[in-house]
């Protein structure tokens, strides 16, 4: 297919401004959690741009929405695009719905250029990635790779009590399909980079190879509450004296296995929470990451000797909980290649990297050859309602999506 054949960059921008005016917020971001009105009348937006492709459109029992384009052999499996619409509360513009849009794009421009393809081609808007109204993450492509049960979810709550059943219901988006894997030919997911990496580097495209590792931890350190005056120091069972050294160790790990370490400690509670009261207990929440799995299970050995030794010279009784574990995931050579090789057909800049993000793409990579495409973000930012990505990268990432995509339903 000839290089000059590229998608529509004005109308994937005013796409992506229809959406993002879908709960937009005075800042400039957007709010469209998931399974909210707002998530709801994003989705409806979705369908009818779809339908009005003529896409075969149907939804699961977890509300993941999967716009069909007919190939010419449909007892071929077929290739998936895609990513998710739900936001952060104070979310950007382009996170997670890039990769919608740009999907959508793709089939726009086929449509345009009637060109046939011999596999199906879909594109699909998975339920709750973000996670941050109902827990965990990534949860709709999570039930179908078979991650968690369907009951799992059904069950969720947000912090009013509503559950993720009762949202789906409420919205229309509970469907009828069955949500389970099925086969595909191959899953490419556009999406920001939500880092610095790219635009450090002045790169256009992101071959990612894969998805990093992650260990979260909750560490609850154990000391005795007492008056903050006239206890002398040399007295005090603190958890503070374990929490500091422990906190500056994980930092630590991440630097000895720089570049690709990562250590973040994004919650802490103190109790009784009392300004002249020496904690009795505090629970610290710990994040490690790294892409080599054998790296990453050392990080955690390390870090739990860590915690014990510390707490033990301190007279301070640790424990830790493992809250979730993301393990690492190698996306698919062939596919990498593939859009490795797209890149430079394009004539457009582009080094190999690995996520540091979660993303569906994980769930997929379960069951699906998968593979993913970066561009860059404004500062590397992202969960924040100042992320920004440029019309020429989102629509170089959306050409290299298009002519992959080609090559993969042409297969």
């Amino acid at each position: 297919m000839a290089a000059t054949l590229g998608i529509n960059g004005e109308r994937l921008w005013s796409s992506l401004m229809t959406l993002a005016a879908i709960g937009g917020t005075q800042r400039g971001g957007c709010n469209r959690q998931a399974l909210t009105d707002e998530d709801k009348a994003g989705r409806d937006q979705f369908v009818s741009w779809t339908r009005a492709l003529g896409c075969t459109v149907t939804v699961d029992e977890v509300g993941n929405i999967f716009a069909a384009r007919a190939g010419a052999d449909a007892a071929l499996p077929p290739v998936l695009m895609g990513s998710h619409l739900d936001t952060q509360p104070t979310g950007g513009r382009f996170d997670g719905v890039y990769g919608v849009m740009a999907g959508l794009e793709v089939l726009r421009t086929l449509e345009d250029q009637h060109i046939p393809t011999r596999r199906s081609i879909e594109v699909a808007s998975w339920t709750n990635e973000e996670g941050c109204r109902f827990a965990p993450a990534m949860l709709g492509s999570g039930v179908v790779a078979g991650t968690y049960p369907l009951e799992y979810a059904y069950e969720r709550q947000d912090e009013s009590g509503r559950t993720f059943l009762g949202e789906l219901e409420r919205i229309g988006y509970r469907g009828s399909t069955p949500a389970r894997r099925r086969a595909f030919h191959a899953m490419f997911e556009a999406h920001i980079e939500q880092g610095p990496i790219l635009e450090k580097s002045a790169t256009t495209i992101g071959v990612v190879t894969g998805i990093q590792g992650a260990y979260w931890l909750d560490v609850m350190l154990e000391g005795v509450a007492c008056h903050a005056g006239p206890t002398p120091m040399e007295m005090r069972r603190d958890p503070w004296r374990a929490a500091c050294p422990i906190i500056e160790g994980a930092f630590a790990l991440a630097a000895e296995h720089a570049p690709w370490g990562r250590a973040t400690l994004g919650d802490l509670k103190v109790f009784p929470g009392s300004r002249n009261t020496v904690p009795e207990r505090l629970v610290i929440s710990v994040d490690l990451r790294h892409p080599d799995g054998k790296v990453l299970d050392g990080m955690i050995a390390s870090f739990r000797s860590l915690v014990e030794s510390v707490s033990a010279r301190q007279g301070i009784g640790p424990g830790i909980e493992q809250v979730w574990h993301m393990p690492p995931t190698a996306f698919d050579p062939r596919l990498v290649d593939l859009v490795e090789s797209t890149a430079r057909y394009l004539g457009l800049s582009h080094i190999r990297m690995v996520s540091g993000a979660g993303h569906d793409s994980l769930n997929t990579a379960q069951f699906a050859p998968t593979a993913m495409i970066f561009v860059p973000c404004a500062g590397g930012l992202s969960h924040n309602e100042a992320e920004e990505a440029s019309l020429a990268d989102l629509v170089a990432g959306a050409n290299v999506l298009l002519h992959a995509v080609l090559v993969a339903a042409n297969d």
